[in-house]
């Protein structure tokens, strides 16, 4: 057998030289990923359960990474101010992600000229988790069940407010089909994020928040008042609030959501955010976030959540179509 100067011989030097050529960009000509912090991005204010759920896994994925993952929050637009960025300025090197969840999907459906599409513009890197969703009250309201809820809306149409996180959001669809269902006629006012929403029911500038758990702890307090949550179970911490499903609803109502960057990533880079991400997402610091704020784990790895975002924009476009919803 012919040997080469290495003293491998010819066929493994062969075999040697297609893997490294097999390899990904950043084994070759991009040296080590990451060599710099990296930049995710949180389409919602601070203090919010997505937030402090992003927050604690770029903390954790950050000791695997051996770079910071430094947290960027860009609240408005129901989520979505991130996604142009992401689309059309940010540079698919890896170092600007960003959360990617259904209002980004859903969005270029509801406008006449999109600025992205949720399956070409984008890299899903991971499927990470959803929210437990939920309609609450401030607690020296007279409205004490979602029985009451319904007929105070009868009896006073267009008068019982509540707040989401923006327009065409998840839970602000959710509102509308169950209000479309009672035949009941509910006023949205959307905020910039969930936390927002908690201060103006508990302000009483709305009557109601129909948002993500951040309304846990007021309700844990004794400041406000759990009608239903959206999830398959009663949420452990809130066992006697009943499900839209047990309420009556053909209803789950949880909004999965990942991490996605710019479109034409290297597939070596979306490796390694994926698998430090994956393991800070089932990391006990993380697990015990989730469970602060009753969030569902809805982990798929890169491929399956590309697969995932494509099945649900179908489901979106014909939602939006037959809801007849657009936003401009």
């Amino acid at each position: 057998m012919i040997q080469t100067q290495t003293g491998l011989p010819r066929r493994g030097a062969m075999g040697l030289a297609g893997a490294l050529l097999a390899a990904p960009r950043i084994a070759r000509g991009q040296g080590r990923f990451p060599e710099r912090p990296i930049r995710l991005i949180v389409p919602w204010p601070p203090g919010g359960s997505a937030d402090a759920q992003l927050r604690s896994l770029g903390e954790v994925a950050s000791r695997s990474l051996g770079q910071p993952v430094i947290i960027e929050n860009r609240g408005g637009a129901g989520g979505t101010l991130h996604a142009p960025y992401l689309a059309r300025e940010a540079r698919p090197d890896g170092y600007t992600i960003g959360q990617m969840h259904l209002s980004v999907i859903r969005r270029t459906f509801l406008v006449r000229n999109p600025q992205w599409d949720a399956i070409a513009d984008f890299t899903p890197i991971i499927g990470l988790t959803g929210w437990l969703f939920g309609v609450a009250v401030k607690a020296d309201n007279p409205i004490r069940t979602w029985q009451d809820y319904l007929a105070a809306a009868r009896a006073n149409p267009g008068r019982i407010t509540y707040s989401s996180s923006g327009i065409a959001t998840t839970n602000h669809l959710a509102m509308e089909e169950i209000a479309l269902k009672e035949g009941v006629s509910l006023t949205h006012v959307p905020f910039r994020g969930a936390t927002e929403g908690v201060t103006a029911v508990l302000s009483g500038q709305v009557v109601s928040i129909a948002d993500s758990s951040t309304w846990a702890p007021n309700v844990e307090a004794g400041q406000m008042r759990l009608l239903s949550v959206w999830s398959a179970e009663r949420a452990a911490r809130f066992p006697e609030v009943p499900t839209l499903k047990e309420l009556g609803y053909d209803m789950v109502v949880t909004s999965p959501y990942g991490i996605m960057g710019p479109k034409g990533m290297d597939p070596g880079v979306v490796r390694v955010l994926h698998d430090a991400l994956k393991d800070a997402l089932f990391s006990p610091e993380n697990t015990r976030v989730r469970a602060q704020f009753d969030m569902p784990l809805e982990y798929r790895r890169t491929e399956e959540y590309r697969d995932f975002i494509a099945r649900r924009a179908e489901y979106e476009r014909t939602m939006v179509q037959r809801l007849n919803l657009r936003i401009e």
